[in-house]
């Protein structure tokens, strides 16, 4: 009886807060001018689905028992995808494809205003202008029609819509939607803080753009899906924007268009080996029959050690994904698209405490039919999310051509050095002040660099290199200087006479 009350008890809370949060909906969108009326209704749609699921799942979303390894054939190695070759004639299987680009973020992580994808990142080109030469690269070599998709959110928009006019010359077509505007709600009351639809500077930190699990409704909202499935387009190669490995593969496309057994796959995960930097991304395993991504958010406490062995979940998730358009179609009408949710907790500026509900595209994997993962090299992730990051793609480790980087041949052995740079290098303008030119970094195995510290031209850094200014000293890397398993420390001035 105790518990049965209590069931009826926490029924109709829930019942209570849906009340509440419907009728705050109602009241937020009776704010919205007409020509914003249409597009409202379904993003508030959106989260109120969204938020009647959050209320009924109660702890980590996964039962850890029923956790297995993936079986072998689920998880292909890249090697074997290639080993087929390639078709006779290529464009046939371009001409079936879509390049689409999550582009929902800011570069405010690396100090930068706007969208990430217009920070520079090699040779005065920025993420978007590599994407863009990658595709025309592909499109003029092989006569095809290989169309840019990018999500926008509503904090890119405006900024990357102002950007594309640069590329109407190139023999790309562009185009782009918006993923969707949720409002956050506050932890205490779980009710939206949002009090209109305004975009006012006091109103900006009421809304946020839901996870990049939202690109199948915001795709099949936006029309553009059935656009590119009328044009005769099959698959979409779905990757972030700032991940520079991810180009398009065309023995992973040929290996979708025409499958071995012929069952053709609607969903492949890039996979890639684990090692100790990569602990905490989602790992692919089977649960309960299917092919599951479990998010270390996911996992209870007690296992969370467990999660990131890398000796027993020995891969994890690029979020280089492949699905077909007609899948998408499918299943987003049937609405079976089944993603868990992820709860995002953030302090605002004002010190409000709020949650934001999340979902991730890769999720999806699930509820497709005839899932594969593909074990890629690692030269398939290539994140930049740091100036360390952005140290390496910017240096002679990397050689640029037509868009696409590659590891130097230079360089001895296929790892990336581990590179450590200080808080006085996360803004990319002080970043670039610090560096007069980028150190070869060729024969490079490790760099941690901390306090104030600059690099004269053509610097060389070898082995482990590891320089500390304590605070109040400052170290002037000499122009020329070649550094081969040193450490430095104290303080080292190098003025103009």
């Amino acid at each position: 009886m105790a518990s049965g009350g209590m069931s009826h008890f926490q029924e109709a809370i829930r019942e209570e807060l849906e009340g509440a949060m419907k009728a705050d909906l109602e009241r937020i969108l009776s704010t919205a001018p007409e020509s914003e009326l249409e597009h409202t209704k379904k993003d508030l749609a959106g989260f109120q689905k969204l938020f009647h699921r959050f209320l009924q799942e109660k702890g980590p979303a996964v039962d850890w028992g029923k956790i297995q390894r993936p079986p072998e054939d689920s998880i292909q190695p890249y090697e074997k995808i290639k080993a087929k070759g390639l078709p006779d004639n290529i464009a046939s299987v371009l001409n079936k494809l879509v390049v689409l680009k999550l582009n929902g973020g800011l570069g405010t992580s690396m100090g930068c205003k706007g969208p990430k994808s217009l920070i520079g990142v090699r040779n005065e080109n920025t993420f978007l202008d590599l994407t863009v030469k990658q595709i025309e690269h592909l499109n003029t070599t092989y006569n095809t029609d290989v169309s840019l998709v990018l999500m926008n959110s509503f904090n890119t928009d405006e900024d990357t819509k102002k950007i594309l006019q640069k590329y109407s010359h190139c023999r790309v077509k562009i185009h782009t939607f918006n993923q969707s505007r949720y409002p956050r709600i506050n932890k205490e009351s779980l009710l939206p803080i949002a009090k209109d639809l305004s975009y006012s500077v006091e109103n900006a930190e009421s809304w946020y753009p839901p996870g990049h699990g939202d690109i199948y409704a915001s795709f099949y909202n936006s029309g553009l899906l059935d656009r590119l499935i009328g044009e005769g387009k099959e698959y979409i190669f779905v990757s972030n924007i700032d991940n520079l490995g991810a180009t398009v593969d065309l023995y992973i496309l040929n290996h979708l268009l025409n499958p071995p057994n012929g069952k053709k796959c609607e969903f492949v995960m890039e996979v890639t080996d684990k090692t100790r930097a990569d602990v905490k991304g989602g790992t692919l395993t089977q649960y309960e029959g299917k092919l599951r991504l479990v998010e270390i958010a996911q996992v209870p406490k007690a296992h969370v050690d467990e999660f990131k062995s890398v000796s027993k979940f020995k891969i994890f998730n690029t979020n280089n994904l492949w699905i077909s358009l007609s899948a998408i179609k499918r299943l987003q009408e049937a609405n079976a698209i089944d993603m868990e949710i992820i709860v995002n907790p953030k302090t605002l500026d004002g010190g409000l405490n709020v949650i934001q509900l999340e979902t991730a595209v890769g999720a999806a994997v699930k509820s497709f039919e005839n899932s594969l993962g593909i074990n890629v090299p690692r030269s398939r992730f290539l994140p930049v999310k740091t100036t360390s990051d952005l140290l390496l793609v910017m240096s002679n480790l990397y050689s640029l051509q037509a868009g696409s980087l590659t590891m130097s041949e230079k360089r001895e052995f296929p790892t990336v050095p581990l590179t450590k740079l200080g808080s006085s290098f996360t803004k990319v303008q002080d970043y670039l002040k610090r560096f007069e030119s980028i150190p070869d970094m060729l024969e490079l195995d490790h760099l941690t660099v901390s306090g104030d510290v600059t690099f004269g031209k053509n610097v060389a850094l070898k082995g482990t290199v590891i320089i500390i200014a304590n605070h109040g000293d400052r170290i002037d890397i000499p122009p020329g200087a070649v550094l081969e398993n040193k450490i430095v420390s104290g303080n080292l001035r190098i003025l103009d006479h």
